[in-house]
C-alpha cells in the first residue's frame, strides 16, 4: 500500500520544493505526488543527474489524503501514484489523461498478468501504469499468540484485547469487518455498512492503536501480539523478527494495486513519460526500487533477476489465480463514501 507513511522532515522538505518551485537550475521539472517512502530517494537524484529533469516531490499518508490534496488544487501535479479505487474516481471525474505507452522504451518489462489485472478497472489499459501490488493481512507474534491464525475473528473475539494494531484507514478497516461478516468489501448496502460500523465500534476497546505503516516497526519491537499490515510490510517484519508470521485470512481480503497516472493538467508529458519509464519500466532501476519498497513489483524483468527464494515467496508474489475470496476495491458512489466517512467519524470518536 502500498502505502508507507512519510517522515515529517521528508514531507516538510518536499513541500518546500513544490511550493517554492526550486529546480536547482535544471532545464525542466515535473511535480510528482506519491505515498511516503514509496520510492527510493536515491532514484530521484539519479534520474535528475541522468536526464536533467528535476522532480518536485510531495507525499501523502493515505489514498484519501492524497485525493483530498489533489482535489484542493493548490498544487498542479504532473503525475501521481495512488490506489485503484482512487484512480477510478479520478478517471470518472476527468482528472486524468490517457497515456501513450508507445513512448515508453522499456514498457515490455511490465508483466502481461498485471496489465490484465489493471484492465479490470482501467478498461483498455489507457490511463494507468502498474507499480506495486499486494494484499492486506494479519501479522502476528507466534510467541504472544497461542494458536495458528487463519481468520479475521482473532481481531474481534476479545482474546487479544489491548494487543491489536488496526489500520488507520477507513476503507481497509471497513474491508476487514465486511469480509469477516461475509460481505463484499465493495458493498453499498446500508445495512451491511452499518453492521460493519457497529462491529468496529464494538472492537474499539480491544484496539491498542490505529496506525498505518508504523505497525510493522511496532510489531518488530513486540509491542503487541497482532497487527493488520500490507503484505510488503509483513514480509519485511518477518525478516527482522523470526517470531512474526503474515497470513491472509480465510474469509478473504483486499487485493490491491497502486499505479501511476498522468493528470489532465500535465503540460510536460514527455518528461513524465521519461520519468515513469525510468522508475517503473527500466529493469535495473525497478530492481533497486523493489529492494527499497519491498512490495510485489509489476516489472517481470526485475522479478526474473531476484533470488529464487524471493521469487517463490507466495506472501510477496501470490498466485493471482489462487486468491479466492479476495477482491479489488471498486469505486464507490458518492453517497456511500459520505456515509462511510460519517460512520468512520463515529468509530473514531467512540
Amino acid at each position: 500500500m502500498k502505502k508507507r507513511i512519510a517522515l515529517l522532515m521528508t514531507l516538510a522538505i518536499g513541500s518546500v520544493c513544490v511550493f517554492s518551485g526550486c529546480n536547482g537550475g535544471t532545464k525542466e521539472s515535473i511535480t510528482v505526488f506519491n505515498y511516503g517512502m514509496y520510492i527510493d530517494p536515491e532514484i530521484l537524484d539519479d534520474f535528475t543527474a541522468e536526464t536533467g529533469i528535476e522532480v518536485l516531490y510531495e507525499e501523502a499518508s493515505t489514498p484519501e489524503e492524497l485525493y483530498a490534496k489533489f482535489s484542493a488544487g493548490a498544487v498542479k501535479y504532473d503525475c501521481l501514484c495512488t490506489s485503484e479505487y482512487v484512480l477510478m474516481k479520478m478517471m470518472s471525474e476527468g482528472s486524468l489523461q490517457e497515456m501513450d505507452f508507445s513512448k515508453f522504451e522499456h514498457i515490455d518489462n511490465i508483466s502481461p498478468e498485471i496489465w490484465e489485472f489493471c484492465n479490470t478497472f482501467d478498461e483498455g489499459n489507457k490511463y494507468v501504469l502498474p507499480y506495486f501490488w499486494g494484499t492486506v493481512g494479519i501479522l502476528y507474534n507466534t510467541e504472544m499468540v497461542d494458536e495458528e491464525i487463519d481468520s479475521w475473528d482473532v481481531l474481534f473475539n476479545g482474546k487479544y484485547a489491548g494487543s491489536i494494531y488496526m489500520q488507520n484507514s477507513m476503507r481497509d478497516a471497513f474491508m476487514i469487518a465486511e469480509k469477516y461478516q461475509g460481505h463484499s468489501c465493495n458493498t453499498t448496502d446500508r445495512a451491511e455498512l452499518e453492521a460493519a460500523k457497529n462491529l468496529l465500534i464494538e472492537q474499539k476497546p480491544d484496539v491498542y492503536q490505529y496506525l498505518v505503516d508504523e505497525v510493522r516497526d511496532e510489531m518488530i519491537a513486540e509491542n503487541a501480539a497482532i497487527g493488520v499490515v500490507y503484505s510488503g510490510d509483513g514480509i519485511l517484519a518477518e525478516m527482522e523478527n523470526d517470531k512474526l508470521k503474515y497470513v491472509i485470512p480465510k474469509e478473504g481480503t483486499n487485493l490491491w494495486i497502486d499505479c501511476w497516472a498522468m493528470t489532465k493538467d500535465c503540460e510536460n508529458q514527455d518528461a513524465v513519460y521519461e520519468f515513469l519509464d525510468y522508475l517503473v519500466c527500466r529493469e535495473d532501476v525497478a530492481e533497486k526500487n523493489f529492494e527499497y519498497v519491498y512490495y510485489a513489483t509489476s516489472n517481470q524483468a526485475t522479478i526474473a533477476n531476484l533470488d529464487e527464494e524471493v521469487r517463490n515467496n507466495k506472501t510477496l508474489f501470490p498466485d493471482l489465480d489462487d486468491m479466492s475470496g479476495c477482491e479489488v476495491y471498486q469505486r464507490l458512489d458518492d453517497d456511500t463514501v459520505d456515509l462511510m466517512n460519517d460512520y468512520w467519524k463515529d468509530i473514531k470518536s467512540e
